[in-house]
């Protein structure tokens, strides 16, 4: 790319930094919450691209000095100094200028935003459950190490441990752009804890990450919702309690149906179910974003398609591979404990690296 393009692009950048940073400042903004939110959202999202594009510019800067040194130095150790100075400017410009290309991509707007989580599992039998409940605890473990909270709207246990289904909603910085990496079907393989003869069983487990929807996303009239109460229940199907607290909506336009029966108050059960069908209905016009993009990426990485095999665990061999990638890795006791932020980083960079190819700078 060429640098005049480049600070053309930058200059724009800064343009508008500036216009955000003075409008941060007026009255009419600091009165208004959600807009200065969201105006102070951006400033912090182009901070680092300006960073870098001062030091881009001090670099063209000093290699221009340098030239007119050369050009007009007489004595041959200040030359020979100017030289070697002018090579080192020049080999920083390309990892600068690959930099500024991967800021200057547009980011995904739901990548800011919490996100829910739901792990079922899948083929299997117990097994399947079993390894589904193995997931939620790596996840957690991983929650924890970010700082992140996570709060279960509703799980059914399996039979022989583990969950047949758990959804939960993660709250923290930047949830869903980490998390959307997880979507899709987790397989395991390994020797089930029923099996007597230590044959190696395949089981799989689905995953789905959802950005979670804000009131401002999406409006939901009262008239289309159905609510049902009914008492929450526990393991083996006693009752957690005998008031009428779990809550099911029925989108009755689209037939989508959410539970909730983690609180004890039937307010708050309503609210995190209210807040869930509401992300449901937001995620299928989202999914045809979604769709688009796995269309233009040959790495599927972060895209819609949640049946898509994407990670084996594979427990003989102590190993866990990435599909998407073709990574492998042989430190499966680690990554179980949550230990599964190299694996995402390495996600990322295969998705910049797409997203490079369809952008035009």
């Amino acid at each position: 790319m060429a640098n005049n393009l480049i600070l053309e692009k930058l200059e724009g950048v800064k343009a508008r930094f500036i216009e955000v940073g003075n409008l941060l400042t007026q009255q009419d903004v600091l009165s208004d919450m959600d807009r200065y939110i969201k105006l102070n959202k951006e400033y912090k999202s182009l901070q680092p691209v300006i960073e870098a594009y001062e030091r881009y510019k001090l670099t063209l800067s000093n290699i221009q000095s340098t030239k007119e040194l050369l050009a007009n130095e007489k004595d041959d150790e200040m030359r020979e100094m100017a030289k070697e100075e002018l090579e080192k400017l020049n080999e920083s410009v390309p990892a600068m200028e690959e930099e500024i290309k991967l800021l200057l991509i547009p980011a995904d707007p739901e990548d800011d935003k919490n996100a829910i989580m739901e792990i079922r599992a899948g083929t299997g039998g117990d097994e399947a459950s079993i390894f589904a409940g193995d997931l939620f605890r790596m996840y957690t473990k991983f929650f924890e190490q970010k700082g992140w909270k996570a709060e279960i709207n509703r799980y059914t246990e399996g039979t022989a441990g583990g969950y047949k289904e758990i959804v939960l909603t993660v709250t923290g910085e930047g949830v869903y752009g980490i998390l959307k990496y997880e979507s899709g079907v987790h397989r395991v393989q390994r020797v089930p804890q029923t099996e007597t003869q230590g044959r190696i069983h395949t089981s799989a487990a689905t995953v789905v990450v959802l950005p979670e929807a804000d009131e401002v996303d999406i409006e939901i009239r009262n008239e289309d919702i159905r609510k049902d109460t009914y008492c929450s229940s526990g393991p083996g199907g006693q009752s957690v309690n005998t008031t009428y607290s779990a809550v099911r909506l029925t989108h009755i336009p689209t037939g989508i149906v959410v539970t909730c029966q983690d609180e004890k108050s039937q307010i708050k059960n309503y609210e995190k179910a209210l807040k869930e069908l509401r992300t449901r209905l937001y995620n299928l016009e989202y999914q045809k974003y979604l769709d688009e993009v796995g269309r233009k990426r040959k790495t599927m990485v972060s895209t819609g398609d949640r049946s898509a095999k994407i990670r084996t665990y594979n427990y003989p061999q102590g190993r866990m591979t990435d599909h998407r990638i073709n990574l492998t890795l042989y430190n499966l006791d680690s990554i179980l404990d949550g230990n599964i932020q190299e694996v995402i980083d390495k996600l990322q960079m295969a998705e910049n690296a797409e997203r490079l190819k369809e952008s035009i700078v």
